[in-house]
């Protein structure tokens, strides 16, 4: 016992003074109150380690400081003191949250053995509420240390995936910063229509790579000047499941994987490679469906000049309900011209896939 501090409560001048003697012998600092009104107010202006309260005492007695005590501060343990007959009482207490009791007349080893072990109880208590409260920090600090490493992870994957983006401008160079512009359109559709923040991640690199099997269709194809025949129709059809088999296979880009299989369905079931129909598409490719056509009409080309962005709204909105999703059309045409005109005109720098203020 180090010198805690103990309220000691009892309406007898005696009983208080031969408690308060004992246990300031064994080096304990004691407060005496001669009431249970006068410790509450005692309770509440200083800190103790343990108090011993009578039972039966005027104004506010012992089972009253009990119940105040336990709302106030429930780790501090109270041993009640009573008379032999208050026995059913003294264990009424202990049911009410006392740690002990003792009876009057009582030994001093008694005394100070039920003090010794609420205090050592008390002990026990802080200890373990300070290993709690260490083990909650070092869960959020290697929480925050997991996340920050994860975000850095993501970042690493996100530069990898815009060097893939570079080469595939590179072979493709009539659509060079189409990948970029269209994931921004992506996801300021997306974030419009109220997507969740978590998905959005996985639209992002959809969009942006939802070319990448292009790198397997060859060049002559690809670079093509006039039509295409039926064969080399095929063979780029196929870059939707070209690219599709790279992504499947990386774990973090499982679902940025469906958009790239899906974004060229259609709406009404027509496109390929599933011919998937209406909420069978992912709806990140139904956004990126409206996204990537926006881009496309009002990107310039070899054989074309770029439409005017209020032609490319007019024709996306003939196309709602069979090209592309009524929803996603209706929001998109809810939004002014001039914020697509600041994408398209804006967009060039690398472009950050882990979702920042950048995107």
């Amino acid at each position: 016992m180090n010198n805690e501090k103990i309220l000691v409560v009892d309406d007898e001048e005696a009983i208080r003074e031969v408690i308060c003697s004992l246990l300031t012998a064994q080096g304990l600092s004691c407060t005496p109150c001669i009431n249970g009104r006068a410790a509450l107010e005692t309770f509440r202006k200083e800190t103790f380690d343990l108090v011993i309260s009578d039972i039966v005492m005027p104004e506010t007695d012992g089972m009253r400081l009990l119940a105040e005590v336990r709302a106030a501060d429930p780790d501090v343990p109270v041993i009640m003191v009573t008379a032999m007959h208050d026995i059913s009482i003294a264990l009424e207490a202990i049911r009410a949250g006392a740690y002990d009791y003792i009876l009057k007349p009582f030994e001093k080893d008694q005394l100070y053995m039920s003090v010794r072990r609420a205090l050592e109880h008390r002990q026990l208590v802080i200890e373990n509420q300070k290993y709690q409260n260490d083990l909650e920090q070092l869960v959020e600090e290697r929480t925050q240390q997991l996340s920050i490493a994860l975000q850095d992870l993501e970042q690493s994957y996100d530069y990898t995936l815009e060097a893939l983006g570079g080469a595939l401008d590179a072979k493709d160079a009539e659509t060079e910063g189409h990948c970029q512009r269209v994931t921004a359109f992506t996801i300021t559709i997306a974030r419009k229509m109220g997507v969740d923040h978590g998905i959005l991640g996985h639209i992002a690199r959809g969009a942006f790579l939802h070319d990448i099997g292009k790198m397997g269709v060859p060049d002559h194809i690809l670079r093509k000047p006039g039509p295409l025949t039926s064969e080399e129709r095929n063979i780029m059809r196929r870059h939707c499941e070209i690219g599709y088999s790279v992504l499947e296979r990386i774990p973090f880009l499982k679902e940025a994987a469906e958009i790239v299989l899906s974004h060229q369905e259609f709406y009404d079931g027509t496109g390929y490679p599933r011919r998937l129909k209406g909420e069978q598409i992912p709806l990140g490719a139904r956004i990126f469906a409206v996204a990537d056509a926006l881009d496309a009409m009002i990107s310039d080309r070899p054989y074309r000049k770029a439409l005017s962005i209020t032609a490319a709204r007019e024709e996306i909105e003939r196309f709602s309900g069979t090209q592309f999703d009524p929803r996603v059309v209706e929001v998109f045409l809810a939004q002014p011209e001039s914020l697509w005109r600041n994408i398209h005109e804006k967009v060039g720098d690398p472009l950050c896939l882990s979702l920042s203020s950048r995107v």
